[in-house]
């Protein structure tokens, strides 16, 4: 969400720009202002100095078994075309999007796979021009079920999608 500015302000080298509200991974707003010489955020509060925060819901889980070939990261053309319809029909204003693995490799090769499944949701989310606030991976850290069973392992393998309203 930008704010209406009367008049551009001269950043460096002829750019223009016009200050804007950021929203951080976890809701809350910052205005993000550059005067020119220096650019500062600050928290955007309301009249009692509480901070303006949006709330965050999951409004989406793409099963990776339905996007990626195992050991992938890369989002078949109809799971591309999923996403794009789930982007461009949610009515949030921001997205943070978060992946997660089973726990058939290391720690560390899980967080790097479902970071980079996490990025490639992201990539097609900001193709359609929904706003990415934040891209997360946490790999086999934050399961949803037992990582005992192939029904369970197949639960942990997903890409959640964090709705900011």
């Amino acid at each position: 969400m930008a704010l209406a500015a009367t008049s551009a302000q001269a950043g460096q080298a002829g750019e223009r720009y016009v200050p804007t509200i950021w929203v951080d991974p976890d809701g809350c707003e910052h205005w993000v202002m550059d005067d020119g010489a220096e650019g500062f955020m600050s928290p955007h509060v309301n009249r009692q100095g509480i901070p303006v925060c949006r709330r965050g819901n999951v409004c989406g889980v793409m099963n990776s078994d339905q996007l990626f070939a195992t050991d992938k990261s890369y989002i078949s053309p109809a799971g591309q075309e999923r996403l794009r319809k789930f982007f461009k029909e949610a009515t949030a204003s921001a997205f943070v999007i978060a992946g997660h693995t089973d726990s058939r490799a290391s720690d560390e090769y899980n967080m790097a796979l479902s970071m980079r499944r996490a990025n490639a949701v992201a990539q097609v989310a900001n193709g359609v021009g929904a706003n990415v606030v934040d891209v997360r991976g946490y790999g086999e850290r934050m399961p949803r079920a037992t990582n005992s069973t192939a029904a369970g392992m197949q639960q942990n393998r997903r890409v959640e999608i964090i709705c900011i309203k």
